[in-house]
């Protein structure tokens, strides 16, 4: 009796698939792709893979998704790799494309849903390299509540170009800097020619790597693999952990909303702020909080980032790559700190079965000297970067990046765009001046729609050398590689008669990240009096997916969630 309900636990969804005489189709079809009369017995486990040509980051994800199948399979389940979609935002900036960026976040999680909830799988390991990929594994981890592990498909090595290390921001720079005559064709030609040299994610603390150490800190991957290159032994056995990790958990019936409760989440946070991680993630984390019922809030970031300082010197805003905090231990000696000086949850539980202070309690310190990873008496900034901001312009809520380089104040004359090419048109013709506000509305969830990321201009700035001259604010978003005077996801958006749809050229906008506000100077009445002359632009969709997207998504400070 006792082997019969154990059996039961292990097996709750597949033995509806392929239990008894009248599914005897379903285990014949099943024999067909390589299923034996003993697998039938076995707790089958998907494995999501997210490989595909269209991006180094993912282009070895299929090497990595069958090391941890023939885990599963050692660990006494069954393995049954499927793919879902991937798309590549470094590709696709700067384009229409980029629309269907965020728009694959969903479509990453509808997939792993739909195939996981059809075919009966007992649990799931998710492998995911490109931005989305990752909020979008985990979001669909929390909606099937089957037990589950995310890997990241780690980091890319840096190129280098120049003389210099380069990476994918570089290039995006030196478009600013060859367009300003500051940069010859040769050295352009050679930066993008070498600055990415093979496999893996941007190499910064950008939206990969930031989404995969926030995964992580949650208990959601086995610790240290968040914090690996892409092409390296120790990411290979990072997948095999998976597999035996997960064969384990469904013998111990742990659920991701088991692991994935408020007190992670607020751990993924602090770790995200020390790391002075990208703003996706505020959008990101709030997303998979609303697939697992928990009440996270655009506050809930301010109130952390008041206590956690940032301590990673990593680009864009820092000196170093994420291979080189690989190199003097990744982000569990930071996570250690965190937790001495009781800035995480050390009794949050993790897919390893224990909790995050058992699993951190034989982590060994940096490196004396390392340089990445500063004191706790000595920080980049003493408080988080990840700045809330409110206002005029922002009565829902904005977000912006302050890493304490930028400045804290800055005010001036609005320069208005309704689109991202616009903007970058006059960012490369001289237009934008010092002092300027660059405004790009109607790129927000609903009016991009899909929320583009604006890092071609903001690269653009950078490269012309404005950074500190010119701030740039949207409703749309920030790739993790932006750094400057930026504001972003800005709500209500402008397509839906946020007051940013109020604003015209030569307004003078302030943004104080000290008060955390964000307004345009101008009286209640007159933006009143905008508004109520304003008409909704018509939509620049009416078939297909961003169509469907833009009747469904809620705004970024809801997560920008469509389901």
């Amino acid at each position: 009796m006792n082997r019969s309900m154990n059996k039961n636990k292990t097996r709750r969804y597949s033995s509806a698939v392929v239990d008894g005489i009248e599914r005897a189709p379903s285990r014949a079809m099943l024999r067909a792709v390589g299923f034996t009369g003993a697998d039938f017995r076995k707790p089958q486990i998907g494995v999501a893979s997210t490989w595909s040509e269209v991006t180094p980051c993912n282009m070895h994800i299929d090497q990595l998704a069958e090391r941890a199948a023939r885990a599963v399979d050692r660990a006494g389940g069954k393995a049954v790799v499927f793919n879902t979609i991937t798309v590549s935002d470094g590709i696709s900036m700067g384009t229409e494309g980029m629309k269907y960026s965020l728009v694959s976040r969903e479509i990453i999680a509808d997939s792993i849903e739909a195939v996981t909830a059809c075919e009966g799988f007992d649990g799931l390991v998710a492998i995911g390299g490109c931005d989305k990929n990752m909020p979008g594994c985990m979001m669909a981890f929390a909606r099937l509540d089957r037990p589950a592990v995310f890997i990241y498909g780690g980091t890319i090595l840096p190129g280098r170009a120049a003389g210099r290390k380069a990476d994918i921001v570089t290039v995006f720079e030196a478009v600013g800097a060859r367009s300003k005559g500051e940069m010859g064709a040769r050295e352009f030609n050679e930066i993008e020619a070498c600055a990415i040299p093979g496999a893996g994610s941007c190499g910064g603390m950008y939206t990969a790597n930031t989404m995969a150490s926030a995964i992580e800190a949650m208990g959601m991957s086995p610790p240290g693999s968040s914090a690996q290159n892409a092409v390296s032994r120790n990411k290979m056995r990072d997948c095999a952990e998976a597999g035996r990790l997960v064969v384990n958990l469904v013998k111990k019936q742990i659920l991701p909303r088991d692991i994935m409760t408020r007190k992670a989440f607020e751990n993924a946070i602090t770790l995200v702020t020390a790391l002075g991680g990208s703003t996706n993630a505020v959008l990101h984390l709030l997303a998979m909080a609303h697939s697992c019922g928990v009440a996270l809030k655009l506050d809930d970031f301010t109130r952390i980032g008041r206590r956690v300082p940032v301590l990673a010197d990593l680009k864009p805003s820092g000196r170093y790559l994420m291979s080189e905090l690989v190199r003097i231990g990744g982000i569990r000696p930071l996570m250690k700190q965190l937790l001495d000086r009781g800035l995480l949850h050390g009794d949050c539980l993790s897919v390893t079965g224990r909790t995050l202070e058992q699993d951190l309690a034989k982590t060994p310190p940096y490196p004396a000297g390392q340089r990445i990873i500063r004191p706790f008496d000595d920080p980049i900034k003493a408080d988080g970067h990840l700045v809330i901001l409110r206002g005029n312009l922002a009565p829902q809520g904005a977000v912006a990046k302050i890493t304490g380089k930028e400045g804290l104040h800055f005010t001036g004359k609005a320069r208005v765009f309704a689109s991202e090419e616009a903007a970058m048109k006059r960012i490369l013709d001289g237009t934008i001046k010092k002092g300027d506000v660059i405004v790009i509305r109607y790129e927000g969830p609903q009016g991009g729609p899909g929320m583009r990321e604006m890092l071609a201009p903001t690269s653009a700035v950078m490269g012309k050398g404005l950074g500190s001259d010119v701030a740039l604010i949207t409703d749309g978003r920030f790739s993790g590689g932006s750094h400057g005077f930026v504001v972003g996801h800005i709500t209500p958006e402008a397509a839906a008669g946020g007051p940013l749809a109020a604003v015209r050229n030569n307004d003078r906008i302030t943004i104080d990240a000290a008060r955390r506000e964000i307004n345009l100077e101008l009286p209640a009445a007159e933006i009143r009096r905008r508004l109520k002359q304003w008409k909704a632009p018509r939509p620049r969709y009416r078939h297909g997916v961003l169509a469907k997207y833009a009747r469904l998504v809620r705004s970024a400070s809801d997560g920008a969630v469509t389901d």
